[in-house]
């Protein structure tokens, strides 16, 4: 974007001044907005719910809060109204959504709640939203227009990208989502790893992976949930998250339309790079929305350098 709006500006920034001034065509940026107010809804709901939850198994078998269904219900419900969205894909439905009248321009992929399971704990936990000009059965880099996420934590922020940059905003003190930090790039090489998984189930590539990042005196930082070790990775300006293939699980956890494309999506605007271990995020062709995948996603060098560990012969 050139030189930096705060380099020109001498007043607070909010997010639909700065989408304007960046040049986001008008209907993204009202839909991006729709979406970060959705979020202080969904906030709310989280401050406003007992700190125990009721569980119950979500389509995927994994222990849901009711919290979750609650958080999809208000963003499926906010998007169907607002006259952009055509279709809505969602972690907590079992298929795609139409939700517009079949004209609309954007299809809209969420996963409503990351992290849900920390609630109990009180840790940060977020909201995954990437925004499609193309039905989601598709490569990210063909359809992906947008993506954002929101982090509920001491604060709450919202980083996103329309393809100009990846940018962070704070939610104020008078409900206005204001520029925190613009146009935020990763070091080539940064300081920090978040590795999920269990270290008995990682193959012996990514094993030596992690014992040399290891012994280069890496930080480990990893707190279950993936919007918070992401967004610290970001913020941090480096560093890698990793959930790998393990030896039971050779496609992974994380979902590829739901997390980790709207992420490689955001990360590859700031510098960084997203792969699977062998071919970048954003390349791999959808083929249903429980599909899952590797994941090496952060600064230049850590990625590439798993990269060429996990090419090794073992």
């Amino acid at each position: 974007m050139g030189e930096g709006i705060s380099d020109y500006t001498r007043f607070v920034v909010d997010l639909r001044r700065h989408m304007w001034m960046a040049g986001v065509e008008t209907e993204l940026r009202r839909l991006i907005w729709q979406i970060a107010v959705t979020g202080k809804y969904i906030s709310a709901k989280i401050h406003e719910s007992n700190r125990k939850l009721a569980g119950f198994k979500n389509l995927y078998g994994e222990d849901q809060l009711s919290l979750d269904r609650n958080a999809d219900d208000i963003l499926k419900n906010q998007l169907e109204y607002s006259g952009f969205v055509r279709e809505y894909a969602s972690e907590e439905q079992d298929a795609v959504i139409q939700i517009g009248k079949g004209q609309e321009k954007y299809f809209v992929t969420a996963d409503p709640l990351d992290g849900s399971s920390l609630v109990d704990t009180n840790l940060s936990i977020g909201t995954i939203i990437g925004i499609h000009k193309e039905p989601i059965f598709s490569c990210g880099k063909d359809s992906m227009v947008a993506a954002l996420y929101i982090t509920y934590g001491p604060l709450i922020t919202m980083v996103y990208s329309a393809g100009k940059g990846t940018h962070e905003f704070v939610l104020n003190r008078e409900g206005e989502y204001v520029l925190s930090q613009e146009c935020i790039m990763l070091e080539e090489r940064g300081s920090l790893y978040s590795p999920g998984g269990l270290r008995k189930d990682f193959t012996e590539r990514h094993l030596k992976y992690l014992e040399y990042l290891e012994a280069q005196g890496y930080k480990l930082r990893y707190s279950g949930g993936f919007v918070p070790d992401i967004n610290q990775v970001l913020i941090k300006r480096g560093g890698i998250f990793t959930y790998p293939a393990l030896k039971k699980s050779p496609r992974g956890k994380l979902r590829l339309l739901f997390e980790l494309q709207p992420m490689a999506f955001i990360i590859e605007q700031a510098g960084g790079i997203a792969t699977d271990g062998t071919d970048p995020i954003l390349s791999l062709r959808v083929e249903g929305l429980d599909q899952r995948c590797p994941i090496y996603i952060g600064s230049r060098f850590e990625v590439e350098k798993a990269m060429e560990f996990l090419a090794q012969n073992s």
